[in-house]
């Protein structure tokens, strides 16, 4: 259970929307890429149209603190069916990087889920406890740069580990602010600002992940309740 788990949902109804071509999108799509079973369920660029409408505030906040800059959206909506496959591919695969087989239950492989747990949301079908991408509100997202190339950040998305951490180069920054950690340092906080700026909440252990709207969004401000829930997942859009 998350820390913003308990936070009750009173669903608006807010359609989900597809991303207007203003909001640079990074593709093929990485999940779609992998296989990920979006299956009839359209295109995975969708957001709650509220959260689209914060999303091209924050680029206009990129835009005049820092000219040239654009925001590079990674994913946004995902099925339930998508979750549980990445969760599984994000386990297989780390415990391929630690040398464990993933069909095992040893203590290696339950490090390596508890590790991954701190990233990525179970895959719960409970509507009092939604993944937030199901919800249509969370979005993961970069820089770029006027010819779309996404700005070095430190780190990829959806990396495993104290690399993915919003502060992890603070310190390093402050020590040498010339160096590249200083770089990615102010990357990431500028990244930051605008999506605050926009009304968007981080999560705590990745620095790409924000929201609005849902339970960690409503947790982190403070507020009694969420508006989004999870999405059902019906017809394509």
């Amino acid at each position: 259970m998350r820390p913003w788990s308990p936070i009750p949902i009173r669903e608006c109804g807010e359609p989900l929307v597809p991303l207007p071509p203003q909001l640079l999108r990074l593709e093929p799509h990485p999940y779609q890429a992998l296989g990920a079973p979006y299956g009839n369920q359209g295109c995975p660029f969708r957001l709650r149209r509220g959260v689209v409408q914060r999303l091209l505030r924050a680029q206009e906040h990129l835009v005049a603190l820092a000219p040239g800059r654009r925001l590079a959206i990674f994913d946004a909506w995902r099925p339930l069916a998508v979750q549980r496959f990445m969760v599984a591919h994000a386990f297989a695969e780390e415990c391929q990087v630690r040398g464990l087989d993933p069909a095992l239950d040893g203590p290696g492989q339950r490090a390596v889920r508890q590790e991954v747990g701190r990233f990525w949301a179970p895959p719960s079908d409970d509507p009092a406890m939604p993944p937030p991408h199901s919800t249509g509100a969370a979005v993961d997202l970069t820089l770029a740069d006027a010819a779309g190339h996404p700005l070095a950040m430190g780190g990829d998305i959806d990396a495993i580990g104290p690399v993915s951490e919003p502060d992890h180069y603070a310190g390093a920054a402050a020590s040498d602010p010339g160096g590249s950690a200083a770089g990615f340092d102010a990357h990431r906080r500028l990244l930051q600002r605008v999506m605050a700026e926009a009304g968007f909440a981080r999560h705590p252990n990745e620095w790409w992940h924000f929201s609005h709207g849902d339970q960690l969004w409503a947790w982190s401000g403070g507020g009694p309740e969420a508006c989004y829930g999870r999405v059902p997942e019906a017809l394509p859009a």
